[in-house]
């Protein structure tokens, strides 16, 4: 296929301009990152977002994937000398995978089949007859000329009625109608196994959705009630319309009419309504992890750009029961100060040596503020640093929950290893709890995406889809942050446009035998990091209090002339980036006029003077910051019409989960989000916010609270 081909098809399925889309392919096969694409190459994209470049890199994989597969099935079927112009003329118009398979089916190679038996005795002839009859037909006296020993009259027209069933169930056109019919009126039909049995499918014991309506979550909860072996799941289709449309088609006169009809109806019971089946099943799980994918993206980047904790030495505390609570003191860069650990909690319930220590910690390193895991052991843990907090009085001193998921992945990973070789997984555990306030971002980095904790059954998804999915999430919120060059992690810095695990270790090695680096082109002397490498992953890695003030901006080094430029036009220098003046005077600027006169597209124009005016910039710091607590809550305190402020915690297909500082997170179910209809729950909320809440209902017994934003 040629590349202006697919361009169109690109653009036609994303309803994106062909010229963007061309240049937006052009780029992408020039090895360019998504990020460096969408940040620095705006003129040539046209301004596309990361969201519709990564939908062209998507499409451009799959037709480049689709072409592939549709040469292979052409070289197969020639291979057997059954290729017609016909057949490659419908393979070359096929744009999906399963219209190419359909094709196909009927010379993939089989396991021996009752047709197959049938034509090897000889009656492909007679099959051939009964279909092509349009007048009275004598069938017996035809059937006879295929007569043998070992074969009857009514054989015969079995024989035939096999090879007719496999002809009608290898029809593309047949398969391709009968899923239509099948997803307009299938019903998806769930029953338990065992009815007595009380599980978490009990709602599913006896249920029945049409298959065009059942929502992702559903089809999710389904398939694994079904795979626990709890439910028995099937599709009811509308098999007399597929038999009538199938009729259609095949259906001739006389007495051939009631052997067609026959082998019909087999067809349909014994290979096509199975494999239509299947294949409605496939299609609602393929959508559910795709809806699925999209709503644990939208989490996980929300989760990540969570503002950052500037200047707060913190306790982070992992909170247990005979063990105890481990904990561990940071300073404001994330260094740690002190470790140990103390046994507030049940068996031990050592208060008193558990006050102490937290009253030596917080007068000897001045803590602000205290992390707390929500793991086991949480809700005691909780309710004695509020004590503590309130008979202690330190000025301004609280707390926040910090979700634990994934700091036991990390803890026992071999990057915490090697940067806390002397520490056991639940100190490590500790460092990470109180890390994850003061910068969210670095932290999390460092945990697998799909441990985070912050999706709709992801256990569920293809493994390497969600990887490759959830890579791209960190690698896009990475790199719309910025990492500073001289204290990010190397699993920080390998998500950076550019820049692979390898390189990223070797530019913490440089930093290490060479100091901190001061100016970006040093980057060039870290090994296997070339001009290439270089080209992507600049902009994207600032310096504070280097050479050049322009390192600790998003302005590319490509562009370090055209900037000065700008500034001289100003009549400032390159030491006023960020002043009140500068900022005045970029405002005044008509910035049309300006791009003609440096010689410069305008996106790229407006980047750069956002840029002068805010250098250092954390866009995370537009985020509410998280939030802190004094007292603690139970479910007994918690009474119907009671209104609180709380935090999104997680964000599913029905609703949102929100932490409003008692042990359980309460529900605010989709139907109670707003006074207006709306399709999906991110559409109004997502991780991270601080929301208004009043509570609707409390089940002590179910541990469960029902709230809403209305």
């Amino acid at each position: 296929m040629s590349i202006d081909k697919l361009t169109h098809m690109i653009a036609a399925e994303s309803g994106l301009p062909v010229g963007k889309v061309a240049n937006t392919v052009a780029l992408l096969d020039d090895d360019k990152t998504i990020p460096f694409i969408a940040r620095y190459r705006k003129e040539a994209t046209g301004e596309l977002d990361e969201v519709q470049i990564r939908r062209i890199d998507e499409l451009l994989k799959f037709y480049r994937n689709l072409e592939q597969r549709k040469e292979e099935v052409i070289r197969l079927i020639e291979e057997q000398g059954l290729l017609t112009e016909e057949i490659r003329e419908k393979i070359r118009a096929a744009r999906k995978p399963n219209q190419i398979e359909d094709i196909y089916r009927p010379f993939r190679p089989k396991r021996r089949t009752r047709a197959s038996a049938a034509r090897e005795r000889g009656l492909q002839g007679l099959a051939d007859y009964i279909i092509k009859c349009s007048e009275q037909a004598e069938l017996l006296v035809e059937a006879e000329k295929y007569l043998n020993d070992e074969v009857s009259p009514e054989e015969a027209l079995q024989g035939a009625r096999d090879i007719i069933a496999e002809q009608v169930a290898d029809d593309a056109e047949v398969r391709q109608s009968s899923r239509e019919i099948g997803y307009r009126s299938g019903i998806i039909v769930t029953h338990a196994r065992e009815p007595e049995k009380d599980t978490v499918y009990s709602m599913y014991y006896d249920y029945r959705e049409p298959v065009n309506r059942i929502p992702s979550h559903r089809i999710l909860a389904v398939n694994r009630g079904e795979k626990e072996e709890i439910l028995k799941v099937h599709i009811e289709m509308d098999e007399a319309s597929i038999i009538r449309m199938i009729g259609r088609k095949y259906w001739g006169k006389g007495q051939a009419a009631e052997q067609v009809r026959q082998a019909i109806e087999d067809s349909w019971q014994r290979l096509l309504a199975p494999a239509i089946e299947r294949d409605l099943r496939n299609n609602l799980t393929n959508k559910a992890h795709e809806q699925a994918l999209t709503v644990f993206s939208k989490n996980l980047r929300a989760l990540l750009l969570q503002s950052p904790v500037r200047g707060k030495t913190m306790l982070g505390i992992d909170p247990a029961y005979r063990t105890g609570c481990k904990w561990a003191v940071i300073d404001p860069t994330g260094r740690v100060l002190e470790f140990g650990v103390f046994y507030p909690n049940p068996p031990h319930n050592d208060l008193k040596g558990t006050e102490k220590v937290l009253t030596r910690l917080v007068e000897s390193y001045h803590i602000n503020a205290m992390a707390i895991g929500n793991g086991t052991g949480s809700r005691e843990t909780e309710q004695m640093v509020a004590a503590f907090i309130k008979k202690s009085a330190y000025p301004g001193l609280a707390y926040t929950i910090v979700s634990e998921a994934g700091a036991s992945v990390y803890s026992a990973s071999e990057l915490a290893a090697r940067e806390f070789p002397d520490l056991d997984v639940a100190e490590r555990s500790a460092i990470s709890i109180a890390r994850r306030i003061q910068d969210p971002l670095a932290e999390l980095v460092k945990i697998e995406p799909k441990s985070i904790g912050v999706g709709q059954y992801q256990h569920d998804i293809n493994a390497r889809r969600l990887d490759e999915n959830l890579a791209a999430v960190v690698e896009s919120a990475v790199n719309y942050v910025g990492v500073d060059l001289n204290t990010a992690s190397a699993a920080l810095l390998s998500y950076v446009a550019g820049i692979n695990h390898a390189v990223a270790n070797n530019i913490v090695k440089h930093r290490e035998a060479n100091g901190p680096f001061m100016n970006r082109k040093q980057l060039l002397k870290v090994s296997k990091l070339g001009p290439k490498a270089y080209e992507q992953a600049a902009g994207f890695l600032r310096i504070g209090g280097g050479e050049n003030p322009l390192d600790d901006t998003p302005i590319h080094p490509e562009s370090y002339n055209v900037s000065k430029r700008l500034l001289t036009y100003l009549q400032v220098g390159i030491t006023d980036l960020g002043s009140e003046e500068l900022q005045a005077k970029i405002k005044s600027l008509d910035l049309e006029k300006t791009a003609e006169y440096l010689e410069i597209g305008l996106p790229t124009l407006r980047d750069i003077a956002d840029a002068l005016q805010r250098p250092g910039r954390d866009p995370r710091e537009d985020v509410p910051p998280p939030v802190f607590r004094q007292d603690v809550l139970s479910m007994e305190d918690i009474r119907t019409g009671m209104e609180f402020e709380g935090v999104i915690r997680n964000v599913v297909d029905f609703g949102a989960f929100v932490d409003i500082g008692v042990k359980v997170d309460g529900l605010v179910h989709i139907s109670e989000m707003s006074e207006h209809r709306i399709k999906h729950p991110l559409e109004v909320v997502s991780i991270g916010d601080i929301i208004k809440v009043r509570v609707l209902s409390v089940d002590k017994a179910k541990n469960r609270i029902a709230l809403s934003m209305k």
